[in-house]
């Protein structure tokens, strides 16, 4: 199935896990330097989704397609290099911010110069004079950036990010927003974002994926999550904003 829209598409993907099934038949495409955003309550399969876009999970059934592409003919180093992720806890190394960005080319036996790293310290609002800083020190949404910051040396086309903000104050949060924001306009980078926070879905979201129980709700453009007509989605939302 050719869509020359698509970054990622799915056809009748599913997974399981000691025989209990995390995902079931997933049918749909993530767009083209666009933000899609995905929601629904915990178990519905998310994040097992998004683990299997850069090949950190295999699909029990049915195919990925990276720029329609089968994902299993992707050799891993260079989907994982056009397929970047950022996770909630972004593991920060012992070591200094610098190493701390360093590490996608240092794994490649390649050598990131200080230059370079400075270069994606200012990309993600940090100031250069906290490249040798132990990371370990940093603040939440310190380290959150640097992890953002570590993903992008790969430069990678599409960018998964698993709750990224849901551990933050509202101040850092809304800066990492803004982050995201300006990668995919300026870089026109793809960009996933699960989101636990139904208005920020629809703020940053050009789409949005409504997941429930391994399936696929709904998927439209973000005002779904307003204006959808499914009972499902509609007790989700309102239950997710009475908290």
């Amino acid at each position: 199935m050719n869509h020359p829209t698509s970054a990622i598409s799915f056809e009748n993907l599913s997974f399981k896990s000691d025989k209990l099934s995390i995902l079931n038949k997933i049918n749909g495409l993530f767009y083209k330097e666009k933000i899609t955003t995905l929601v629904g309550p915990s178990g519905a399969g998310k994040s097992t989704l998004l683990k299997m876009c850069n090949g950190l999970l295999s699909p029990t059934s049915g195919e990925i397609f990276i720029d329609n592409q089968p994902i299993d003919l992707i050799e891993p180093t260079i989907l994982r290099k056009k397929v970047g992720i950022v996770l909630q806890n972004a593991p920060i190394l012992q070591g200094t911010v610098f190493e701390n960005i360093a590490l996608p080319l240092t794994l490649q036996q390649k050598k990131l110069t200080e230059k370079q790293a400075i270069f994606y310290l200012e990309v993600v609002g940090l100031d250069q004079s906290l490249l040798y800083r132990e990371a370990e020190a940093l603040s939440g949404g310190q380290k959150q950036k640097i992890s953002i910051a570590r993903s992008l040396v790969n430069k990678p086309e599409i960018l998964l990010l698993d709750e990224i903000t849901s551990a933050l104050d509202p101040t850092s949060a809304n800066e990492i927003e803004q982050l995201i924001l300006r990668i995919n306009h300026e870089s026109s980078v793809t960009i996933i974002w699960i989101t636990h926070n139904i208005e920020q879905a629809k703020r940053i979201g050009d789409y949005t994926w409504i997941m429930m129980k391994g399936q696929l709700l709904e998927s439209g453009e973000s005002h779904i999550l307003s204006t959808s007509k499914n009972i499902d989605v509609q007790q989700f939302v309102k239950g997710i904003q009475k908290r």
